[in-house]
């Protein structure tokens, strides 16, 4: 049904709204958020392993320890915010992880630094579930992968600019006595205090307390939410309003969780060696480089992977999400990184991980599109969370196994295989819950029914 011209403007104009006012500022909290877990990533290679005198496996656990810290509370702190809003719990979880964070600047010890690396976890617990769910419940889902792909901008920009920032502060070596990484880490912290204190301020929980909506974009929003989700229950009561167990017991959430594993299990294999692997080419090719040098490589796969994000789920908004849109890039992303391990050259290398970088990144938005067209409510909390503890169990598995399989075999081979299959594997996923009807398909760019599917 085409809606009449006044419903179609206050439709405009309500996401609109929602799109400059509550994305950018939420994406704004995810930056520092990818910025401040994967900052050891840049400490490593660039004075914390020598200092501490770390191993590959030692950095892998290191890396993935924060995950089983995210894992233990990720559930209960999305039931948390589902209980007392994303203004309170999005604004607690940020000042309590950037001071986590600032205490990175001090650790002396590999014993330390995993303590403070499983607390980072914990005090992370539930934010990226929760801005999920968050923005989820502000539009109604044919304007979903659009506001999401929005919101993961944020996660490939944060290595774009990141990095390079992330260099600079360290070749502030000496500044207050400390040597450069520690100079990251205590920069990089600061921000994620002062975001959460203003999140505190700036953050509504639902359109119906929005001031800067007209009563008309308040109501439209409202009414067309609430219908969504009784149409949800209608549908498919046992997923709809409940509670962990409605989530728990649902086939189709834990495919999801599998078909995320996937990508996670790639996304921070690169996350976590990529500027290892970098730092390598010295050796492997007879290369120099500089810090900054290395900081701008490393952010190279990612700024076409951003481009490449905001096109991918602005075809999806239009078209409508379809199984190839998360199972072709898993296809692309699984082929293409083992193929880096035999090119020549850094450049070539660098090349053919950037492909993998633009299908991982290409998929996650419209991915997580996909929960909610078949859940509402705490069942909503319960199901996105227990769905991104997949992706940090892969996290984990990815940083740890990827550093013991290097120090095992003394090469990247066996690592980069292995998240080549976990990737195709998703792909197969992606596609066998499609075919029993699993992703609710629409069946055209202006219809988005509930499909009857996997229980």
């Amino acid at each position: 049904m085409v809606a009449d011209a006044p419903s179609a403007a206050v439709e405009r104009t309500a996401i609109k709204k929602v799109s400059v006012r509550l994305v950018p500022f939420v994406a704004l909290m995810f930056f520092v958020n990818y910025l401040d877990r994967t900052a050891v990533s840049f400490a490593e290679p660039n004075g914390m392993g020598q200092d501490l005198a770390l191993t590959a496996a030692q950095f892998g656990f290191a890396s993935g320890i924060f995950f089983l810290g995210y894992i233990v509370l990720e559930v209960p702190s999305n039931m948390a915010l589902h209980r007392f809003g994303a203004r309170r719990w999005l604004a607690r979880i940020m000042v309590t992880w950037g001071i986590v964070s600032l205490l990175f600047t001090w650790v002396d010890s590999t014993g330390q630094l995993y303590t403070l690396r499983f607390l980072l976890g914990v005090a992370e617990a539930g934010f990226f579930p929760g801005a999920i769910l968050f923005l989820s419940q502000w539009v109604p889902s044919r304007h979903r992968t659009k506001i999401l792909g929005l919101f993961y901008l944020a996660q490939p920009l944060t290595t774009v600019l990141g990095a390079p920032l992330a260099g600079w502060l360290i070749g502030r070596h000496g500044l207050f006595g400390l040597e450069g990484w520690r100079v990251m880490f205590l920069f990089v912290s600061i921000p994620a205090i002062v975001l959460g204190v203003v999140a505190w301020f700036y953050l509504i929980d639902r359109p119906a307390d929005a001031k800067w909506l007209t009563p008309a974009e308040r109501a439209w929003l409202t009414d067309e939410l609430a219908a969504e989700n009784a149409q949800k229950t209608g549908h498919e009561s046992k997923h709809a309003k409940g509670d962990l167990r409605t989530a728990f017991s649902s086939g189709r959430v834990w495919v999801l969780a599998m078909v995320y594993f996937g990508f996670v299990y790639g996304l921070y294999a690169l996350a976590f060696f990529l500027p290892t692997i970098i730092n390598g080419f010295q050796e492997q090719y007879g290369t120099t480089f500089s810090v900054m040098d290395k900081a701008w490589i490393t952010a190279i796969p990612y700024l076409p992977a951003a481009i490449v994000l905001y096109f991918w789920t602005r075809h999806a908004t239009r078209h409508g999400t379809r199984v190839w849109h998360v199972a072709g890039p898993a296809v692309v992303g699984g082929v293409s990184i083992p193929l880096a391990l035999y090119m020549g050259s850094p450049t070539a290398t660098v090349a053919v991980i950037t492909v993998t970088a633009c299908a991982i990144f290409a998929a996650l938005p419209v991915f997580w599109s996909l929960p909610s067209r078949f859940l509402t409510g705490a069942a909503a909390a319960a199901g996105i969370a227990l769905i991104n503890t997949a992706g940090n169990v892969a996290g984990f598995a990815s940083s740890y196994i990827t550093g013991w399989l290097k120090d095992w075999t003394g090469d990247y081979y066996v690592p980069l295989y292995l998240v080549g299959f976990f990737m195709l594997l998703s792909a197969v996923l992606m596609i066998w819950l499609s075919a029993r009807g699993g992703t609710g398909e629409p069946a055209s760019a202006t219809e988005h029914q509930p499909v009857e599917a996997l229980r």
